[in-house]
């Protein structure tokens, strides 16, 4: 019997073209790839879900890196025949190692960009609660200014990235208010999931690491970097000056770093 995945998936890309699984971060969704993957990677078939929680996907507990692999797992069986490379954002580099590590069949290569994982929990409560505290925008103007103010706010984001995700993720809240296209008991669960213990990829998978130098503290805790060069066989790691959202800021750059690992 074929596989079916319940995720909202977007699809770039020829058919018949080597297969990328890109995964967003914490509160994105799977469209953020669509500038990288049409105008970078336009021979590449890039596969970009929205995550459980995000998006128009599914918003059932449970809410945990497990329940996310186990989708991610048929949504790659019912999309190819074959093992894909994946490119993970932020905690969606934590979801794909623990992707690689349930199922390493399922994964050539893995691609990291500025992932979080193992991060300090008091960290992470106090991201929680500050969500919580904050979780929609008066109007678009806010949303705005909210995302300018944070990692979409450095000159190398273009501003029509930041245009496309307020069109494409804003959605209408109670009292005339906005807030983003995810479900938060999810949200609020996964900074949580980000706080666990880091894991490490396989050690014969070839993994490549962006850290993001601007990103302070950093969300690759330098015990995690080290573990990856001394653990793995065909590693490497690079530092770019940018703020955390790498694919928006560095796409090219991403895309080429993808290249050599198809």
């Amino acid at each position: 019997m074929a596989v079916v995945s319940s995720l909202h998936v977007h699809r770039f890309g020829p058919a018949d073209g080597p297969v990328v699984l890109a995964l967003h971060g914490l509160t994105g969704h799977g469209n953020r790839w669509e500038t990288l993957a049409v105008r970078h990677l336009p021979l590449a078939r890039v596969i970009a879900p929205d995550l459980r929680g995000h998006g128009r996907s599914s918003s059932l507990p449970p809410w945990d890196f497990e329940t996310v692999v186990n989708d991610l797992a048929d949504l790659v069986r019912a999309e190819t025949d074959g093992p894909v490379v994946v490119a993970g954002h932020s905690f969606g580099g934590a979801v794909g190692i623990h992707l690689a590590r349930a199922h390493r069949e399922l994964v050539r290569a893995l691609v990291l960009l500025d992932p979080a994982i193992g991060i300090d929990p008091a960290l992470m409560a106090e991201v929680a609660q500050a969500d919580l505290a904050s979780p929609d925008y008066t109007d678009l103007a806010e949303a705005r200014s909210d995302k300018q103010a944070s990692a979409w706010g450095r000159d190398d984001v273009d501003p029509a990235e930041l245009a496309r995700e307020l069109a494409e993720h804003l959605v209408p809240a109670a009292n005339g208010r906005v807030r983003w296209r995810v479900f938060q008991p999810a949200i609020t669960s996964y900074w949580g999931q980000l706080a666990r213990p880091f894991v490490l990829p396989p050690a014969d998978l070839p993994t490549r690491l962006v850290q993001a130098a601007a990103v302070q503290p950093p969300y690759v805790r330098p015990e995690f970097r080290a573990a990856l060069g001394t653990q793995l066989s065909d590693f490497a790691a690079y530092d770019w000056d940018c703020d955390h959202m790498v694919p928006q800021a560095r796409p090219a750059e991403t895309a080429a770093l993808i290249t050599e690992v198809l």
